[in-house]
């Protein structure tokens, strides 16, 4: 938008603003003028910030974790509770709730085979399983802040050691010094 007034040239309403009202100057009438950011520039310093990289670095090694756990709990956690419980297999303890069409054809020892067959079945030993696994994890997780709170406090009580001593008591040694001459 070109708008001429008395030879003067008008880009916008900032300088218009600014031939009209000579208070104002460029720099107090920014507020006027829109900030663009291309999608570019916002995603670049939205990338580079610590927390971003940090967050990614925690995901990757949490989602390793989460593999990790979920061996630990389904080949050595559970193979030990199912001989203690007298149970085959944690993951296969089921209730059907709807047995499928053709029941007599179908192999019922495992709750893959009765929901592929079309039945419905009540998995609480998957729910079981998902459950250690989920303390599995909490526990890590509390060791993990434990130790941190612990390293925070050790740095805050490092950080407020005292600085040196306090004015009265500089004054209290130099009056002593006096004293003593």
């Amino acid at each position: 938008m070109n708008v001429s007034l008395q030879n003067y040239e008008f880009q916008d309403f900032r300088s218009i603003l600014f031939y009209l009202c000579p208070i104002f100057t460029y720099d107090n009438v920014n507020f006027f003028k829109p900030k663009r950011k291309t999608m570019l520039k916002e995603f670049k310093e939205f990338a580079l910030k610590g927390n971003m990289l940090d967050m990614a670095v925690g995901i990757i090694i949490g989602a390793a974790f989460g593999t990790v756990v979920n061996s630990f709990v389904n080949d050595i956690i559970m193979p030990i509770l199912s001989s203690l419980f007298n149970a085959p297999d944690f993951s296969n303890l089921f209730i059907i709730l709807k047995a499928p069409s053709d029941a007599a054809s179908t192999n019922l020892s495992s709750i893959e085979a009765v929901r592929e067959a079309g039945g419905v079945a009540l998995g609480y030993g998957l729910f079981i399983n998902a459950i250690i696994s989920l303390l599995i994890v909490a526990l890590a997780m509390f060791i993990i802040v434990k130790g941190m709170n612990k390293l925070k406090r050790q740095q805050e009580e490092a950080a407020s050691a005292p600085a040196g001593p306090t004015a009265e008591e500089l004054l209290a040694e130099i009056r002593d010094i006096l004293k003593k001459q």
